[in-house]
């Protein structure tokens, strides 16, 4: 016989508690990008803050062995995403190592300060990055609002329990 562990038993700290807890914690899901040395990159994130409106700012974090980490890190702007109930296979794409993010069928232009700005989103924003907080093995990256559009049509995309969502009526 096997024994069923108590779920009300605290557990210590631990990276997979940490997971556990927060797949239970539906986010919405963004995509950021960047302009890299050779070439555009971005990843999704689930990390996206709103941190002040005046000025206006937000944060993200990213893990610093992430493949866009490089780009971020010497990055002076960066674009802001929020996607779609319709796009989880473009947060797919951006979540998935060693994918062309920005090949077809993504569709993107080059925004303003030469950001990689995603077509058919619900909003984005061009930030200026002002700050890259070390937290552990990520870094938290504050960046300012210069510009963005909040018009796109629809509903977010959400992630929760490991997979993407909608919202339900």
């Amino acid at each position: 016989m096997t024994a069923t562990p108590d779920l009300r038993i605290p557990r210590l700290a631990s990276p997979d508690l940490l997971r556990s807890v927060f797949r239970r914690h539906a986010a919405g899901v963004a995509v950021i990008t960047a302009r890299g040395a050779s070439g555009p990159v971005g990843f999704t994130a689930t990390s996206l803050t709103s941190v002040s409106a005046e000025p206006p700012m937000v944060s993200f974090g990213i893990g610093i062995g992430a493949s866009s980490w490089p780009a971020i890190a010497e990055a002076g702007h960066v674009g802001v995403h929020i996607l779609g109930e319709h796009q989880q296979e473009l947060a797919a794409t951006f979540a998935r190592s060693g994918a062309d993010r920005f090949g077809a069928p993504t569709v993107w232009h080059e925004g303003p300060e030469g950001v990689p700005v995603l077509d058919g989103v619900l909003a984005w924003l061009v930030c200026r990055v002002v700050a890259r907080v070390p937290a552990g093995d990520h870094r938290i990256v504050l960046a300012e609002v210069v510009v963005g559009d909040p018009s796109g049509p629809g509903r977010p995309l959400l992630y929760h329990q490991g997979g993407f969502t909608a919202l339900r009526d």
